[in-house]
């Protein structure tokens, strides 16, 4: 199986060192946008050679590993694949990015999400064993072709992953709250500090629990925006329900209902009942 990975950072970059270890991928090849990120990934060794876009066209099996906007762009010039070709992409979204396949090769495509990734991004931030059993959401699959359905699940399940199938606008309500709305209060978190006059003495002091909550915040804006923008009905859905626990959660502040606050922190607490 020869394999086409278009994007070449963090999610590109670690599928590429993962497929490596597979005995049924023949070769890997890659195209980006980038020219630093072309030679950083034939000098990490990430993949046997850069392609022009116009040529993944011939290969097996062709990743999208590009912000969800970038997909979207990718499958208009994609139309003229063989039948036998599976297209997979790894975008956060996917009720749009479905609507967009051109139909002539609907069959040919496989919408794909691993929940899985970190902060960083670029050919340097590439992991081996970033996909390992985490789990990957496909989405309509029944719209797939029956061979393109195998093949992507062939290759998840080599990659150690934990399949689950989901509608796409179901698959977005739910990133929703656990990826998008995460991201979205990190990033406003760490501008609230950056927008405080003696922000260098407040981050004198930032320890675990700001570190962790901020980490988000260092993610690519440019692939966030993308998120944002194509999620963005469901997005602020999650933000006005998180908005409304925060508003009761001063509420009890303002008033010294700490009765009430106790419950709504003990409340919290149950959620790592379900993720322990």
């Amino acid at each position: 199986m020869n394999i086409a990975i278009v994007g070449l950072g963090l999610m590109g970059g670690s599928l590429a060192l993962s497929l490596k270890k597979l005995d049924f991928i023949k070769n890997i090849v890659g195209n980006d946008h980038n020219k630093t990120h072309q030679e950083d990934a034939i000098k990490l060794g990430l993949v046997d050679k850069i392609v022009e876009f116009s040529e993944i066209k011939e290969y097996d099996v062709i990743f999208l590993a590009v912000p969800v906007d970038g997909v979207v762009e990718a499958l208009k010039n994609l139309t003229s694949v063989s039948e036998d070709t599976t297209i997979i992409d790894l975008g956060s979204t996917k009720e749009k990015i479905i609507a967009s396949v051109p139909p002539l090769i609907r069959k040919n495509f496989v919408a794909a999400h691993p929940m899985t990734g970190t902060e960083n991004f670029g050919p340097y931030a590439a992991i081996e064993g970033l996909y390992y059993d985490k789990v990957v959401v496909l989405c309509d699959l029944e719209d797939s072709g029956k061979s393109q359905a195998a093949v992507a699940k062939k290759i998840f399940k080599e990659l150690g992953m934990r399949k689950h199938f989901m509608r796409a606008d179901k698959h977005d309500r739910h990133a929703a709250f656990i990826s998008h709305m995460p991201h979205a209060i990190s990033y406003s978190l760490a501008n609230t500090v950056m927008n405080q006059e003696n922000k260098t003495d407040i981050l004198a002091l930032a320890a675990g629990g700001f570190r962790s909550m901020s980490r988000l915040a260092k993610s690519s804006a440019n692939m966030w925006e993308d998120i944002f923008r194509q999620n963005k009905s469901n997005l602020l859905e999650a933000i006005e329900l998180f908005e409304a626990e925060l508003t009761l959660l001063k509420k009890n502040i303002e008033e010294d209902n700490w009765e009430s606050l106790h419950k709504n922190l003990e409340g919290g607490n149950r959620l790592h009942d379900i993720l322990d």
